[in-house]
Parts: C-alpha cells; sequence; structure tokens
C-alpha cells in the first residue's frame, strides 16, 4: 500500500473532531505493515509535510508526531490534496495501490473554495491512478462537497458520527485498498442507429462517452445499469451498442482491454417480450434507482420539501430493497440514518445517507 493520510487541523477541528482524526489516524499507523509506505500531510490556513512517504517500520514516533498535532486557522482542502498527492506519486512502485484519506470537519475556507473547481481537482487526482476517500468529522461539514469529491475521485465517503466506527470504517477501506484487483476500469459505449442513451450519461446514436468506473477487489463483482432508448426500432436482433472495457491488471500488469457488444431482440411477440425479467437485471436496476432516490431523499430534508416522517417512510423501503438484495453494508447504513431522523437529528441522517448514495451507485458486491 502506498498511503497518504491528509488531516484537516483548521481551527474548526479544535476538540473532538481532532481528538476524533488523531484516533483514527493512530488506528491506521497500526494496522500497516513494514512492506507499506505512509506520508502524512496536514492542512490549515498553509499546508505541511507531518511525515514524507516511508515504510512503516517504526510505529511509535509516527503515532507521537500524530498525537502532537494541533488546531491551526482556515481551511485550504484544495491545497492539502495537491500537497497529498505529491507524496503518493513520489513512489512509483505498480505493485502498491496509491491511495489517499482525507479526513476534515467542514468546508473550504482558504485557497480554491470553488464546489467545481475541487470536484474537478479530485477527478484529475483520479486521472494521475490515485483513488481518493473522503472521511467526514463533526457535524458542520458540507457533505455534498465531500460526497462529490469521492465520486469523482473514485473513492468512497463516509461520516465519522462516533469514535467507535473508526476501526470498522478504517478496515475496510485498506482491505479494500490491499485487495485491489483492476484500477483505472473505464466502459466506452456507442448506441447503435435508432438507440439513444439516457443513463448514466446522455447519448445519441453514434456519440461515444466514457464511463468511469471504481477499482475493483479481487472477488468482488460490479454491476453497471444502462439506460436506453429505443426510437422506432425495427423487428429482429441488433447490436443496439458497441464498446470496450479497458483496466489495469494489478496482477499480470500493464492495461486490458475487452470489447463489448450489447445485443438485443426487438419483437412482436407475447410470448417472448412477456416474458418474466432477469432477477439479476431488475434488481440491480431497482438499486441504481433507490440511489437516486436517496439523493432526494437528502435534498428533500435539506430544502424542507420532505418531512421527516415522508423521509422515513421513504427510507424504510430503500432498507427492505437492500436487505432483499444481501446489501448488508448499506442497509446497515440507512438503518443508522433512520435512528437519526427518530432522535430528531437530520443533519446527521443527511450525512450518513450521501455515502450510502456513492456505495450504491458503484454497483460493487
Amino acid at each position: 500500500l502506498n498511503l497518504c493520510l491528509v488531516i484537516d487541523r483548521s481551527g474548526s477541528m479544535e476538540g473532538a473532531p481532532l481528538e476524533y482524526v488523531k484516533q483514527a489516524c493512530a488506528f491506521v499507523v497500526d494496522m500497516l505493515g513494514p512492506d507499506d509506505v505512509l506520508s502524512i500531510v496536514t492542512f490549515e490556513e498553509t499546508v505541511d509535510v507531518l511525515m514524507p512517504p516511508q515504510r512503516v517500520t517504526s510505529k511509535e514516533p509516527i503515532k507521537a508526531g500524530i498525537a502532537r498535532l494541533m488546531p491551526g486557522n482556515t481551511t485550504n482542502l484544495y491545497d492539502g490534496l495537491a500537497l497529498g498527492l505529491q507524496q503518493v506519486l513520489q513512489i512509483n512502485d505498480p505493485g502498491r495501490a496509491p491511495r489517499m484519506v482525507v479526513l476534515t470537519d467542514g468546508d473550504p475556507t482558504a485557497g480554491i473554495k470553488d464546489f467545481s473547481a475541487l470536484t474537478t481537482h479530485a477527478g484529475e487526482i483520479r486521472k494521475r491512478g490515485v483513488t481518493v476517500t473522503f472521511l467526514g468529522f463533526g457535524p458542520d461539514y458540507n457533505e455534498e462537497l465531500l460526497a462529490g469529491m469521492a465520486k469523482r475521485a473514485g473513492g468512497n465517503y463516509h461520516y465519522i458520527a462516533q469514535p467507535q466506527m473508526i476501526p470498522d470504517v478504517f478496515r475496510t477501506e485498506l482491505d479494500k485498498a490491499m485487495s485491489v484487483g483492476y484500477r483505472d476500469v473505464k466502459l466506452a459505449l456507442k448506441p447503435a442507429r435508432w438507440t439513444e442513451l439516457r443513463a448514466p450519461q446522455n447519448a445519441k446514436e453514434g456519440q461515444e462517452i466514457i464511463i468511469p468506473l471504481a477499482d475493483l477487489e479481487r472477488g468482488t463483482t460490479m454491476t453497471q445499469v444502462i439506460d436506453m432508448e429505443f426510437k422506432n426500432h425495427p423487428l429482429g436482433w441488433y447490436r443496439v451498442a458497441a464498446g470496450r472495457l479497458t483496466y489495469e491488471d494489478l496482477a499480470e500488469g500493464g492495461t486490458k482491454t475487452v470489447d463489448v457488444d450489447i445485443v438485443i431482440e426487438f419483437t412482436a411477440e407475447a410470448s417472448k417480450y412477456g416474458a418474466p425479467q432477469d432477477s439479476r437485471v431488475s434488481g440491480a436496476a431497482q438499486v441504481a434507482l433507490a440511489s437516486k432516490q436517496v439523493e432526494k431523499t437528502v435534498m428533500g430534508l435539506k430544502t424542507g420539501m420532505l418531512t421527516q416522517a415522508m423521509a422515513v417512510q421513504e427510507l424504510q423501503k430503500t432498507q427492505m430493497l437492500l436487505t432483499s438484495e444481501g446489501r448488508l453494508s448499506e442497509a446497515r447504513e440507512v438503518t443508522m440514518a433512520l435512528q437519526a431522523l427518530q432522535m430528531g437529528d437530520a443533519g446527521s441522517a443527511e450525512k450518513t445517507l450521501m455515502g450510502t448514495a456513492i456505495s450504491m451507485e458503484q454497483g460493487k458486491r
């Protein structure tokens, strides 16, 4: 593993949030082995390298340095990410999974603060081959920004509501990082005649799109739902889209390409078009739709368009769907959000649900 911890030590982190972060980072250090490379960057108004990239051969001095961190002033998230990327890129070893984990509690208040610029920055980091996960601490941070950056960076987003969540979250994240088999996964698709793509991106016939997918761990499957529209399509067997799947194979080395053809029979025979749906397809489609509904629920709570009772009703449907599809980790997160809503803590529910929506959208199992 080639990991950089990017730590927010701005003034708003003073007290419990910074103490949680110190616990989280110390836990990470304990989980890493002597063959892993770790670097640590801190940011407030200025950004600093607390520890340049080095093997984790002596853990106590590293943890002592983390424990001495003190809160500073404003929050320069953009430059913190840039400096973290520099540390990761110093290690040129294809056998190590390059990762950044950003631990923060609030909105950026210094440097580049624009939503579009920050999410674009996260996407550029991903293009350099580095995946970024964002961990939110405290009640006041901008979960829409962190979730948007996590999507563009190909990573995950977690809301750390309580310090006891730290071990499970980090264990999951590091296990995933250490077991990645395929990265820089992309699906290129070009719809054929009489066909248009509606999701995850719009494309007219003959127009190629590139769908960036999440890194894939060994033993994991990924489902990508494609929404197509067929206008006045003639009957018979037709290729409705062609493309290619490209990925970097970490075990064998190099970039691999798999040709993709999507072929469908268009028929007027009721016995064929009335046949039961493939349960894998219908289940994946329901989860994809539910991820969008979770985002709408969050926005509805924020804007007051949904009451908490209405949100609870929607989330209970999602919880049942996730459980029936065997997506138990996400179902537990929805349960946590429901509990927060029932306690009147809509803010915690919103922050938790944004992470759930990202996980559902990735389609991994």
